[in-house]
């Protein structure tokens, strides 16, 4: 990938399981959505049972120095489980206010708002955090997030360029604000096309909680995003599409030249 107008940082990625990835920015190691349990655990909830069928590429004692953890949302155990709570004792954390306040008293953990930017010092460099609206299941909160700091540089049209993590939503319109501000470089959408059931008296019936193929496919073309990066579509029961799936869709969409696909290995990928 050639990299963008100026961009003057480097970007990679370390995918360990779902949402759960290392994103390394010059250095500094932001974590997404903490999960660490082994394959076969299960989570029963009253419409459905949630299985996991592949151990994460690291485990939580070989990982890394984390600066900052992103959480979109901690009510869910595919995307914050016991072992990943352990991640979160002594760090800074972003999260939503249910989140924040269900996760007290660590002191680090800040509550972030739809469009409010939080300033943020990890590993000495400044950045700025600004949640994004994200709609997963009705009654829970849940946050994507813009990153941007002043090595990212500005765009041709002079926006600011940025980084998107998407948390778990489905495609909406508010997404599409962010062409306001800033020029995404990168967005990183959890996909899988994920649906459950919300009604125990009718299991047929599904609700649509994550992006699909498609979704992704439009809503990068919509930000002119210069980079895809898939995740969140593999080693769960409810998700519905996979990598062969994401694969045909995206050619089908026509941004397959855009998608920079993480490894299941635990190896870093360099974006920019």
């Amino acid at each position: 990938m050639s990299t963008p107008h100026g961009f003057k940082s480097s970007l990679e990625i370390t995918h360990i399981t779902t949402a759960t990835a290392i994103v390394d920015i010059d250095g500094v190691k932001f974590i997404t959505d903490p999960v660490f349990a082994p394959a076969g655990t299960e989570y029963p909830y009253p419409t459905t049972t949630l299985r996991l069928s592949d151990d994460p590429a690291i485990p939580l004692n070989a990982l890394p120095a984390i600066d900052a953890v992103l959480l979109s949302h901690e009510d869910h155990e595919d995307n914050l489980d016991e072992f990943g709570r352990r991640l979160l004792d002594g760090r800074k954390v972003i999260t939503t206010p249910d989140g924040a306040k269900n996760l007290s008293p660590r002191p680090d953990v800040r509550a972030i708002q739809p469009w409010e930017t939080l300033d943020l010092i990890a590993g000495g460099k400044k950045f700025k955090i600004t949640g994004v609206p994200a709609i997963h299941l009705p009654g829970g909160e849940c946050t994507g997030f813009i990153i941007s700091t002043e090595s990212f540089g500005h765009a041709a049209n002079g926006l600011p360029n940025a980084i998107y993590f998407s948390g778990d939503t489905i495609y909406h319109s508010d997404l599409l604000k962010m062409n306001e501000k800033w020029h995404i470089v990168a967005a990183v959408l959890n996909l899988g096309n994920a649906h459950v059931p919300t009604d125990p008296s009718k299991p047929e019936d599904k609700l649509q909680i994550t992006m699909g193929g498609e979704d992704g496919a439009r809503l990068v073309k919509e930000l002119d995003a210069d980079v895809l990066v898939p995740m969140h579509y593999q080693s769960w029961g409810h998700f519905t599409e996979g990598e062969e799936d994401l694969i045909k869709i995206f050619k089908q969409e026509g941004v397959e030249e855009k998608i920079r696909w993480l490894t299941p290995s635990g190896k870093s990928v360099k974006i920019f």
